[in-house]
């Protein structure tokens, strides 16, 4: 048992240079490689969240112009109807206007043309009343024989 404990004792002893070495290996990547990575990745990761968060604010800017935008093309197309509802209206009350005025011309001319028409009429039976008894005598003269109006 003496003798197992001292093999013990030695390989103990003979590993304690590769436990100190690994010990140092350990401390070394701790120092030298696993912090400088862990900080990396740290900032590494922040900027992506910052920048995913930056993009995140340019989406949202840029949806809220083109909302903007949107309700200002909704402006213009409503300002551009309206425009061309009141030139619609303008020119339907110019043709109105134009209508009436050529039915107010149109009448007056009828009015005319019937008084001019009532004027003639009144003139041809005046000429008729004048004319009527020339033409009762000369009817009489055709239907009567000329011996009947030698008796008379």
């Amino acid at each position: 048992m003496q003798e197992l404990m001292q093999q013990v004792g030695a390989l103990f002893v003979g590993a304690m240079p590769t436990a100190l070495l690994f010990l140092i290996l350990v401390l070394a990547y701790q120092f030298l490689v696993q912090k400088p990575l862990t900080a990396i990745l740290k900032d590494r990761r922040a900027r992506t969240e910052g920048a995913v968060e930056e993009a995140q604010q340019a989406i949202a800017r840029a949806e809220a112009k083109a909302a903007e935008y949107a309700g200002k093309l909704r402006e213009a197309r409503a300002q551009i109807y309206k425009a061309r509802e009141e030139r619609i209206r303008k020119w339907t009350a110019e043709r109105d206007a134009a209508v009436e005025e050529s039915r107010k011309a149109a009448g007056a001319r009828i009015t005319a043309a019937k008084a001019q028409l009532q004027s003639d009429a009144e003139s041809a039976r005046q000429s008729l009343q004048a004319s009527v008894a020339e033409i009762a005598g000369r009817i009489v003269r055709a239907v009567l024989p000329a011996s009947m109006e030698g008796s008379h």
